[in-house]
Protein backbone atom coordinates (compact mmCIF):
# COMPACT_ATOMS: atom_id res chain seq x y z
CA UNK A 1 0.00 0.00 0.00
CA UNK A 2 1.70 3.02 -1.00
CA UNK A 3 1.47 6.31 1.56
CA UNK A 4 -0.97 8.60 0.93
CA UNK A 5 1.39 11.43 1.27
CA UNK A 6 3.62 9.95 -1.60
CA UNK A 7 0.29 9.81 -3.50
CA UNK A 8 -0.33 13.65 -2.44
CA UNK A 9 3.21 14.42 -3.66
CA UNK A 10 2.54 12.68 -7.03
CA UNK A 11 -1.08 15.05 -7.71
CA UNK A 12 0.60 18.13 -6.59
CA UNK A 13 3.64 17.81 -8.73
CA UNK A 14 1.72 16.82 -11.92
CA UNK A 15 -0.73 19.53 -11.58
CA UNK A 16 2.49 22.09 -11.29
CA UNK A 17 4.02 20.43 -14.26
CA UNK A 18 1.03 20.76 -16.71
CA UNK A 19 0.30 24.08 -15.46
CA UNK A 20 4.17 25.57 -15.86
CA UNK A 21 5.73 23.63 -17.96
CA UNK A 22 3.09 22.57 -21.14
CA UNK A 23 2.79 25.79 -22.73
CA UNK A 24 1.22 25.33 -26.11
CA UNK A 25 -0.69 22.28 -27.22
CA UNK A 26 -1.59 21.27 -30.27
CA UNK A 27 -5.76 21.11 -30.80
CA UNK A 28 -6.07 17.61 -32.58
CA UNK A 29 -8.47 17.24 -35.42
CA UNK A 30 -11.01 14.63 -35.31
CA UNK A 31 -10.44 13.68 -31.73
CA UNK A 32 -14.22 13.90 -29.87
CA UNK A 33 -15.64 12.19 -26.54
CA UNK A 34 -18.65 11.19 -25.43
CA UNK A 35 -20.91 13.74 -23.69
CA UNK A 36 -23.25 11.95 -22.12
CA UNK A 37 -22.09 8.49 -22.07
CA UNK A 38 -20.93 6.82 -19.29
CA UNK A 39 -17.51 5.21 -20.77
CA UNK A 40 -13.83 5.01 -19.97
CA UNK A 41 -12.35 6.90 -22.89
CA UNK A 42 -8.96 4.90 -23.75
CA UNK A 43 -7.04 6.83 -26.22
CA UNK A 44 -4.64 4.19 -28.57
CA UNK A 45 -2.38 4.24 -31.20
CA UNK A 46 1.27 4.20 -31.85
CA UNK A 47 4.02 5.16 -29.54
CA UNK A 48 4.71 8.49 -29.57
CA UNK A 49 1.77 9.84 -31.86
CA UNK A 50 0.97 12.72 -28.46
CA UNK A 51 -1.76 10.29 -26.15
CA UNK A 52 -0.08 12.18 -23.11
CA UNK A 53 -0.71 15.39 -24.90
CA UNK A 54 -4.33 14.82 -25.38
CA UNK A 55 -4.88 14.02 -21.51
CA UNK A 56 -2.41 17.25 -20.47
CA UNK A 57 -5.00 19.43 -22.75
CA UNK A 58 -8.03 17.55 -20.86
CA UNK A 59 -6.21 18.69 -17.37
CA UNK A 60 -5.84 22.55 -18.48
CA UNK A 61 -9.38 22.43 -19.66
CA UNK A 62 -10.50 21.09 -16.42
CA UNK A 63 -7.76 21.98 -14.07
CA UNK A 64 -10.60 22.80 -11.47
CA UNK A 65 -11.56 19.26 -10.93
CA UNK A 66 -9.44 17.23 -12.34
CA UNK A 67 -6.54 14.22 -11.59
CA UNK A 68 -3.86 13.38 -13.71
CA UNK A 69 -1.33 10.40 -13.02
CA UNK A 70 1.53 8.87 -15.21
CA UNK A 71 2.03 5.55 -13.88
CA UNK A 72 4.86 5.55 -15.08
CA UNK A 73 6.87 7.81 -11.94
CA UNK A 74 8.74 5.78 -10.77
CA UNK A 75 7.34 7.13 -7.30
CA UNK A 76 4.44 4.62 -8.15
CA UNK A 77 6.39 1.61 -9.32
CA UNK A 78 4.50 -0.47 -6.57
CA UNK A 79 1.05 1.08 -7.23
CA UNK A 80 -1.63 -2.12 -7.23
CA UNK A 81 -5.21 -1.69 -8.19
CA UNK A 82 -6.59 -1.18 -4.42
CA UNK A 83 -4.11 2.10 -4.45
CA UNK A 84 -6.81 3.69 -6.62
CA UNK A 85 -9.36 4.13 -3.34
CA UNK A 86 -6.73 5.64 -1.68
CA UNK A 87 -5.38 8.12 -4.91
CA UNK A 88 -8.98 9.31 -5.19
CA UNK A 89 -9.32 10.05 -1.24
CA UNK A 90 -5.93 11.61 -1.13
CA UNK A 91 -7.39 13.86 -4.15
CA UNK A 92 -10.62 14.94 -2.52
CA UNK A 93 -8.41 15.90 0.70
CA UNK A 94 -6.27 18.10 -1.32
CA UNK A 95 -9.10 19.10 -2.59
CA UNK A 96 -12.52 18.86 -0.04
CA UNK A 97 -14.25 21.63 -2.10
CA UNK A 98 -15.03 18.77 -5.04
CA UNK A 99 -16.87 15.79 -2.71
CA UNK A 100 -19.61 15.17 -4.00
CA UNK A 101 -18.75 17.20 -7.94
CA UNK A 102 -18.17 15.45 -10.78
CA UNK A 103 -14.74 14.80 -11.23
CA UNK A 104 -12.35 14.23 -14.45
CA UNK A 105 -9.15 11.30 -13.86
CA UNK A 106 -6.56 11.17 -16.49
CA UNK A 107 -4.40 8.09 -15.79
CA UNK A 108 -1.25 7.56 -18.32
CA UNK A 109 0.34 4.76 -18.87
CA UNK A 110 -2.59 2.90 -16.80
CA UNK A 111 -1.70 -0.05 -18.15
CA UNK A 112 1.60 -0.72 -15.35
CA UNK A 113 -1.29 -1.00 -12.77
CA UNK A 114 -2.71 -4.56 -13.26
CA UNK A 115 -6.57 -4.58 -13.11
CA UNK A 116 -7.02 -0.53 -13.37
CA UNK A 117 -9.94 -1.82 -15.27
CA UNK A 118 -12.37 -3.10 -12.83
CA UNK A 119 -12.22 0.48 -10.34
CA UNK A 120 -12.14 2.60 -13.89
CA UNK A 121 -15.71 1.00 -14.68
CA UNK A 122 -16.75 1.38 -11.30
CA UNK A 123 -15.95 4.92 -10.94
CA UNK A 124 -17.32 5.87 -14.48
CA UNK A 125 -20.55 3.77 -13.66
CA UNK A 126 -21.36 4.70 -10.13
CA UNK A 127 -19.73 7.81 -9.12
CA UNK A 128 -19.60 11.33 -10.76
CA UNK A 129 -16.44 10.40 -12.52
CA UNK A 130 -15.13 10.65 -15.66
CA UNK A 131 -12.25 8.86 -16.84
CA UNK A 132 -10.10 8.89 -19.64
CA UNK A 133 -6.83 6.21 -20.24
CA UNK A 134 -3.69 5.78 -22.43
CA UNK A 135 -0.86 3.79 -22.08
CA UNK A 136 1.47 1.84 -24.39
CA UNK A 137 -0.29 0.61 -27.92
CA UNK A 138 1.08 -2.87 -26.98
CA UNK A 139 -1.32 -3.02 -23.96
CA UNK A 140 -4.46 -0.05 -24.95
CA UNK A 141 -5.50 -1.59 -28.25
CA UNK A 142 -9.50 -2.37 -28.27
CA UNK A 143 -8.90 -5.91 -29.15
CA UNK A 144 -6.81 -6.09 -26.15
CA UNK A 145 -8.80 -4.18 -23.09
CA UNK A 146 -9.84 -6.55 -20.91
CA UNK A 147 -13.62 -8.24 -21.06
CA UNK A 148 -14.50 -6.04 -17.54
CA UNK A 149 -14.54 -3.08 -20.37
CA UNK A 150 -16.07 -4.40 -23.47
CA UNK A 151 -19.11 -2.40 -24.32
CA UNK A 152 -18.44 -0.43 -21.55
CA UNK A 153 -15.02 1.73 -23.25
CA UNK A 154 -15.08 4.45 -25.91
CA UNK A 155 -11.80 3.80 -27.96
CA UNK A 156 -10.00 7.18 -30.00
CA UNK A 157 -7.11 6.61 -32.16
CA UNK A 158 -4.54 8.67 -31.60
CA UNK A 159 -2.20 8.89 -34.96
CA UNK A 160 0.94 11.06 -35.57
CA UNK A 161 0.31 14.90 -37.13
CA UNK A 162 -1.47 15.40 -40.16
CA UNK A 163 0.06 17.60 -41.90
CA UNK A 164 -2.56 20.83 -41.22
CA UNK A 165 -1.70 20.13 -37.29
CA UNK A 166 2.08 20.03 -38.18
CA UNK A 167 1.63 23.53 -39.63
CA UNK A 168 -0.29 24.66 -36.43
CA UNK A 169 3.48 24.09 -34.78
CA UNK A 170 4.92 26.57 -36.86
CA UNK A 171 2.34 28.76 -36.05
CA UNK A 172 0.10 28.73 -38.83
CA UNK A 173 -3.64 28.27 -39.60
CA UNK A 174 -5.31 27.81 -42.54
CA UNK A 175 -8.42 29.92 -41.74
CA UNK A 176 -9.67 30.11 -45.44
CA UNK A 177 -8.49 29.60 -49.03
CA UNK A 178 -7.02 32.56 -49.76
CA UNK A 179 -4.18 31.93 -47.42
CA UNK A 180 -3.90 29.20 -49.80
CA UNK A 181 -3.47 31.33 -52.73
CA UNK A 182 -1.59 34.03 -50.78
CA UNK A 183 1.97 34.74 -50.54
CA UNK A 184 2.62 31.94 -47.86
CA UNK A 185 1.92 28.96 -50.89
CA UNK A 186 5.57 28.88 -51.05
CA UNK A 187 6.48 28.48 -47.50
CA UNK A 188 3.31 25.67 -47.28
CA UNK A 189 4.82 24.12 -49.90
CA UNK A 190 8.55 23.68 -48.00
CA UNK A 191 6.94 22.71 -45.01
CA UNK A 192 4.80 19.97 -46.77
CA UNK A 193 8.17 19.12 -48.41
CA UNK A 194 9.60 18.37 -44.94
CA UNK A 195 6.24 16.30 -44.22
CA UNK A 196 6.63 14.35 -46.81
CA UNK A 197 10.19 13.09 -45.68
CA UNK A 198 10.32 13.12 -41.60
CA UNK A 199 5.98 12.64 -41.24
CA UNK A 200 4.06 13.93 -38.07
CA UNK A 201 5.43 12.43 -35.22
CA UNK A 202 5.24 15.62 -32.99
CA UNK A 203 8.45 15.09 -31.30
CA UNK A 204 10.14 14.85 -34.59
CA UNK A 205 8.65 18.29 -36.08
CA UNK A 206 9.92 20.21 -32.97
CA UNK A 207 13.34 18.76 -34.25
CA UNK A 208 15.99 21.50 -36.28
CA UNK A 209 18.65 18.73 -37.38
CA UNK A 210 18.70 15.95 -39.70
CA UNK A 211 20.48 13.99 -37.29
CA UNK A 212 18.57 14.21 -34.29
CA UNK A 213 15.10 13.47 -36.26
CA UNK A 214 17.08 10.42 -37.77
CA UNK A 215 18.44 9.65 -34.20
CA UNK A 216 15.04 10.04 -32.92
CA UNK A 217 12.83 8.19 -35.37
CA UNK A 218 15.15 4.88 -35.15
CA UNK A 219 14.54 5.23 -31.74
CA UNK A 220 10.75 4.83 -32.12
CA UNK A 221 11.44 1.82 -34.21
CA UNK A 222 13.53 0.38 -32.38
CA UNK A 223 10.99 0.72 -28.85
CA UNK A 224 8.55 -0.40 -31.35
CA UNK A 225 9.74 -3.60 -32.92
CA UNK A 226 10.90 -4.36 -29.50
CA UNK A 227 7.93 -3.53 -27.10
CA UNK A 228 5.36 -3.65 -29.32
CA UNK A 229 6.30 -6.82 -31.27
CA UNK A 230 9.08 -8.87 -29.77
CA UNK A 231 7.83 -8.53 -26.16
CA UNK A 232 4.41 -8.32 -26.37
CA UNK A 233 4.26 -11.51 -28.91
CA UNK A 234 6.98 -13.15 -27.12
CA UNK A 235 8.72 -13.72 -30.56
CA UNK A 236 11.81 -15.69 -30.91
CA UNK A 237 12.39 -15.84 -34.63
CA UNK A 238 13.84 -12.80 -34.86
CA UNK A 239 15.23 -13.00 -37.83
CA UNK A 240 12.09 -13.73 -39.63
CA UNK A 241 10.04 -10.72 -37.81
CA UNK A 242 13.17 -8.37 -39.23
CA UNK A 243 13.18 -9.56 -42.93
CA UNK A 244 9.30 -8.88 -42.94
CA UNK A 245 9.96 -5.74 -41.30
CA UNK A 246 12.42 -4.33 -43.75
CA UNK A 247 10.21 -5.56 -46.76
CA UNK A 248 6.78 -4.19 -45.45
CA UNK A 249 8.47 -0.70 -44.75
CA UNK A 250 9.88 -0.58 -48.12
CA UNK A 251 6.98 -2.05 -49.88
CA UNK A 252 5.10 1.07 -48.35
CA UNK A 253 2.48 2.08 -50.84
CA UNK A 254 2.82 -1.20 -52.99
CA UNK A 255 0.84 -4.64 -53.18
CA UNK A 256 2.75 -7.50 -50.88
CA UNK A 257 2.19 -10.69 -51.34
CA UNK A 258 2.97 -13.30 -48.25
CA UNK A 259 3.43 -16.00 -50.47
CA UNK A 260 5.78 -14.15 -52.57
CA UNK A 261 7.62 -13.56 -49.40
CA UNK A 262 7.68 -17.19 -48.48
CA UNK A 263 9.05 -18.38 -51.85
CA UNK A 264 11.50 -15.32 -51.67
CA UNK A 265 13.27 -16.42 -47.77
CA UNK A 266 12.61 -20.24 -47.02
CA UNK A 267 15.86 -21.12 -48.57
CA UNK A 268 17.85 -18.15 -46.07
CA UNK A 269 15.45 -18.14 -43.17
CA UNK A 270 14.04 -21.33 -41.23
CA UNK A 271 10.20 -20.81 -41.13
CA UNK A 272 6.92 -22.06 -41.90
CA UNK A 273 4.31 -20.40 -43.46
CA UNK A 274 2.04 -20.39 -40.05
CA UNK A 275 4.65 -18.57 -38.41
CA UNK A 276 4.95 -16.24 -41.30
CA UNK A 277 1.14 -14.98 -41.66
CA UNK A 278 1.55 -14.60 -37.21
CA UNK A 279 3.65 -11.69 -37.80
CA UNK A 280 2.63 -10.35 -40.13
CA UNK A 281 -1.03 -10.46 -38.27
CA UNK A 282 1.10 -9.16 -35.48
CA UNK A 283 1.89 -5.83 -37.51
CA UNK A 284 -1.22 -5.13 -38.39
CA UNK A 285 -2.39 -5.44 -34.73
CA UNK A 286 0.39 -2.97 -33.76
CA UNK A 287 -1.05 -0.81 -36.11
CA UNK A 288 2.50 -0.21 -37.39
CA UNK A 289 1.02 -0.68 -40.77
CA UNK A 290 -1.98 -0.75 -42.15
CA UNK A 291 -3.23 -3.16 -45.39
CA UNK A 292 -6.05 -2.28 -48.26
CA UNK A 293 -7.58 -5.04 -49.95
CA UNK A 294 -9.29 -5.02 -53.43
CA UNK A 295 -12.33 -3.52 -54.17
CA UNK A 296 -14.69 -6.60 -54.76
CA UNK A 297 -18.26 -7.66 -53.45
CA UNK A 298 -17.25 -10.88 -51.92
CA UNK A 299 -14.58 -10.91 -48.86
CA UNK A 300 -13.26 -14.19 -50.71
CA UNK A 301 -11.95 -11.81 -53.66
CA UNK A 302 -10.80 -9.20 -51.26
CA UNK A 303 -8.77 -11.96 -49.51
CA UNK A 304 -7.31 -13.17 -52.06
CA UNK A 305 -5.99 -10.44 -54.00
CA UNK A 306 -2.78 -9.03 -52.24
CA UNK A 307 -3.16 -6.02 -50.28
CA UNK A 308 -1.50 -2.71 -50.31
CA UNK A 309 0.64 -1.41 -47.47
CA UNK A 310 0.95 1.64 -45.57
CA UNK A 311 2.95 2.70 -42.50
CA UNK A 312 1.30 4.76 -39.84
CA UNK A 313 3.85 7.22 -40.71
CA UNK A 314 5.73 8.37 -42.88
CA UNK A 315 8.73 9.32 -41.33
CA UNK A 316 9.36 5.52 -41.20
CA UNK A 317 9.29 4.30 -45.07
CA UNK A 318 12.51 2.95 -45.57
CA UNK A 319 12.96 4.91 -49.31
CA UNK A 320 15.36 2.05 -51.28
CA UNK A 321 14.50 4.03 -55.00
CA UNK A 322 14.55 7.22 -56.41
CA UNK A 323 10.65 7.23 -57.12
CA UNK A 324 9.90 7.07 -53.48
CA UNK A 325 8.34 10.18 -53.94
CA UNK A 326 5.20 9.30 -55.33
CA UNK A 327 4.69 6.19 -52.66
CA UNK A 328 6.00 8.49 -50.37
CA UNK A 329 2.86 11.09 -51.99
CA UNK A 330 0.25 7.75 -51.92
CA UNK A 331 0.63 7.02 -48.29
CA UNK A 332 -0.21 10.69 -47.10
CA UNK A 333 -2.78 10.81 -48.56
CA UNK A 334 -3.72 6.81 -47.45
CA UNK A 335 -3.74 8.25 -43.70
CA UNK A 336 -6.00 11.05 -44.61
CA UNK A 337 -8.43 9.00 -46.13
CA UNK A 338 -8.71 6.37 -43.68
CA UNK A 339 -10.29 9.03 -41.03
CA UNK A 340 -13.14 8.83 -43.66
CA UNK A 341 -13.89 5.59 -44.00
CA UNK A 342 -13.06 2.52 -45.35
CA UNK A 343 -10.19 2.31 -47.93
CA UNK A 344 -9.57 -0.51 -51.28
CA UNK A 345 -7.65 -0.30 -54.30
CA UNK A 346 -9.62 -0.58 -57.44
CA UNK A 347 -8.12 -3.40 -60.22
CA UNK A 348 -9.85 -4.54 -63.20
CA UNK A 349 -9.06 -3.20 -66.88
CA UNK A 350 -7.45 -0.20 -65.15
CA UNK A 351 -5.98 0.60 -61.57
CA UNK A 352 -7.14 3.02 -59.36
CA UNK A 353 -5.02 3.96 -56.15
CA UNK A 354 -7.96 4.50 -53.59
CA UNK A 355 -11.95 3.75 -53.84
CA UNK A 356 -13.46 5.33 -50.30
CA UNK A 357 -16.68 4.18 -48.88
CA UNK A 358 -17.48 6.73 -46.02
CA UNK A 359 -20.07 5.83 -43.36
CA UNK A 360 -23.45 6.32 -45.34
CA UNK A 361 -21.66 4.20 -48.33
CA UNK A 362 -21.10 6.57 -50.38
CA UNK A 363 -18.09 5.87 -53.04
CA UNK A 364 -15.59 8.26 -54.18
CA UNK A 365 -12.27 7.34 -56.41
CA UNK A 366 -9.15 9.02 -55.76
CA UNK A 367 -5.52 8.45 -57.91
CA UNK A 368 -2.14 10.06 -56.63
CA UNK A 369 1.17 10.31 -59.01
CA UNK A 370 3.66 12.69 -58.12
CA UNK A 371 3.38 14.61 -61.44
CA UNK A 372 1.47 14.16 -64.64
CA UNK A 373 4.17 13.18 -67.74
CA UNK A 374 3.58 12.24 -71.27
CA UNK A 375 4.63 8.34 -70.17
CA UNK A 376 2.07 8.09 -67.09
CA UNK A 377 -0.94 10.67 -68.06
CA UNK A 378 -2.86 8.00 -69.79
CA UNK A 379 -2.49 5.37 -67.55
CA UNK A 380 -3.68 7.49 -64.68
CA UNK A 381 -6.27 9.30 -66.19
CA UNK A 382 -7.45 5.73 -67.71
CA UNK A 383 -7.62 3.75 -64.66
CA UNK A 384 -9.19 6.69 -62.55
CA UNK A 385 -11.98 6.95 -65.60
CA UNK A 386 -11.89 2.42 -65.77
CA UNK A 387 -12.87 2.92 -62.00
CA UNK A 388 -15.48 5.54 -62.38
CA UNK A 389 -17.40 3.61 -65.29
CA UNK A 390 -17.22 0.25 -63.31
CA UNK A 391 -18.62 1.83 -60.42
CA UNK A 392 -20.87 4.44 -61.87
CA UNK A 393 -19.30 7.62 -60.60
CA UNK A 394 -19.37 11.05 -62.76
CA UNK A 395 -16.54 12.22 -60.83
CA UNK A 396 -13.11 11.54 -59.93
CA UNK A 397 -9.77 13.13 -58.31
CA UNK A 398 -6.32 12.85 -59.47
CA UNK A 399 -3.90 13.95 -56.69
CA UNK A 400 -0.78 15.37 -57.53
CA UNK A 401 2.61 16.96 -55.84
CA UNK A 402 1.71 20.45 -57.15
CA UNK A 403 -0.46 19.94 -60.32
CA UNK A 404 -3.76 21.55 -60.49
CA UNK A 405 -7.02 21.91 -63.28
CA UNK A 406 -9.66 19.53 -64.32
CA UNK A 407 -10.51 18.05 -67.73
CA UNK A 408 -13.38 15.89 -68.64
CA UNK A 409 -12.58 12.52 -70.50
CA UNK A 410 -15.73 10.35 -71.72
CA UNK A 411 -18.24 12.31 -69.66
CA UNK A 412 -16.23 12.01 -66.14
CA UNK A 413 -14.96 15.08 -65.09
CA UNK A 414 -11.36 14.79 -63.24
CA UNK A 415 -10.36 17.40 -61.30
CA UNK A 416 -6.76 17.54 -60.67
CA UNK A 417 -4.94 19.12 -57.15
CA UNK A 418 -1.73 19.05 -55.24
CA UNK A 419 -1.95 16.61 -52.15
CA UNK A 420 -0.90 19.59 -49.89
CA UNK A 421 -3.80 22.00 -50.98
CA UNK A 422 -6.01 19.11 -50.47
CA UNK A 423 -4.97 18.45 -47.10
CA UNK A 424 -5.62 21.92 -46.09
CA UNK A 425 -8.94 22.33 -47.67
CA UNK A 426 -11.53 22.72 -45.11
CA UNK A 427 -14.20 20.23 -47.52
CA UNK A 428 -11.94 17.92 -48.79
CA UNK A 429 -13.18 15.94 -51.63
Amino acid sequence: MIRKQVLKEVIVSNEEFIINQIKEIVKREGVSFPEQLNKVVILYGVRRSGKSYVLFDLFKKYKERALYVDFEDERLIDFKAEDFEALKEAFLELKPHLIGKELIFLFDEVHNVKGWEKFCRRIVEREKIKVFVSGSSSKMMPMEIHTSLRGRSWAVEISPFSFRESLYLKNIEIKDRSFIYGPKKSLIKKYFSEYMRWGGFPEVLFLKSEFEKRRIIKEYLDAMFFKDLIERFNITNIHLLDALKDKLFSSFSSKFSLTAFYKQYKERIPFSKDSLFLYYRYFLESMLISEVRKFAESSYKRLRNPAKIYPVDTGICRRVTSTDLGRILENIVFLELRKRGEVFYFEEEGECDFVIKDINDKLSLCQVTFELTEENRKREINGLISACKELNKKNGLILTYDEEGSEKVDGIHINIMPVWKWLLEKNRG
